[in-house]
């Protein structure tokens, strides 16, 4: 299989509130609204919003109803600036949002903080001084340095 990712696809118990969050806090437009499922491109990756059972139903998983708090996933966002991390947390804040990490410079030498969307859904936003981010909004590592 070739190293590349196409989608991610978050369930959501309630679709009409994940959409009030992504399209209004995060102000993000969907490239797509069928309904019962919800894309945004992302620069090269779609994300999708789709009704959790419906969602387990699809993928053959079984599904009780109940969701761990931590789920062994986290998403991230990458901006190009310190400030910039900094002013959305102030929008996410504003909109009560709720903060699980403040920004906070990190041990890998960047900074970051994290907030969670209405279905409990990990988010990191972080400054990577280590990265560029493309004209896509998508992250180009930088070469590791060559040992001579």
């Amino acid at each position: 299989m070739k190293q590349h990712m196409t989608m991610v696809g978050l369930g959501v118990r309630d679709l009409d509130a994940a959409r009030a969050f992504y399209n209004g806090v995060l102000g993000w437009t969907p490239m797509s609204d069928q309904g019962e499922i919800v894309f945004y491109d992302l620069g090269g990756v779609v994300l999708s919003l789709y009704g959790l059972e419906a969602l387990a139903e699809d993928a053959t998983l079984p599904f009780d109803g109940a969701l761990p708090a931590y789920r062994g996933v986290t998403l991230a966002h990458n901006t190009n600036s310190r400030a910039e991390v900094d002013a959305i947390f102030e929008k996410l804040r504003a909109a009560g949002t709720d903060i699980l990490k403040e920004p906070q410079e990190v041990f890998w030498g960047g900074y970051s903080g994290y907030f969670r969307d209405p279905d409990g859904h990990a988010w990191e936003v972080a400054h990577n001084p280590f990265w560029t981010i493309g004209p896509d909004g998508g992250v180009v590592p930088e070469a590791p340095p060559q040992e001579t």
